[in-house]
């Protein structure tokens, strides 16, 4: 399922367009998106699971739908807290996500995201304001477990 098409459940993963980003094959062993994490889909009994791998990439599966993507995401917080993820899908088995959808390989998103202080979920943000937000994402798994 991807947040371009769902302004209330968006996708997760990133490659961002600013300077503040971490390049792919980056990141430190303890950025807090590394690991594994599941959303339960609103209104579904449908879950989504994110695998995010320090070398930029990710492996997403949302009912049938099977995908990679590569993504950046920004080494520290912004002021107000939000760490900006950019997603482009690489490939995708072309199966409907939770919700019905089939996406396009070469969808891309920005998106906010903003940790709970346990590190153990988080919410998904079209900006950096929790007005906007969905979740909550749950860790299931940590980085190399």
């Amino acid at each position: 399922m991807r947040a371009a098409r769902y302004p209330a459940i968006l996708s997760i993963v990133t490659l961002l367009a600013s300077g503040n980003a971490l390049a792919a094959g980056t990141l430190p062993p303890n950025h807090p998106i590394l690991g594994t994490w599941q959303l339960d889909v609103p209104g579904t009994e449908c879950s989504e699971i994110y695998h995010y791998f320090p070398n930029g990439t990710t492996l997403v599966t949302s009912g049938e739908e099977v995908a990679q993507s590569e993504y950046e995401i920004a080494p520290t917080p912004s002021l107000k807290g939000f760490y900006k993820i950019t997603d482009k899908l690489v490939k995708d088995n072309g199966k409907k996500d939770c919700v019905g959808q089939i996406t396009p390989v070469g969808d891309t998103s920005v998106r906010y995201i903003f940790f709970h202080p346990s590190g153990d979920m988080y919410l998904l943000c079209e900006d950096e304001s929790l007005k906007s937000c969905f979740g909550p994402v749950k860790r299931v798994e940590e980085p190399g477990a």
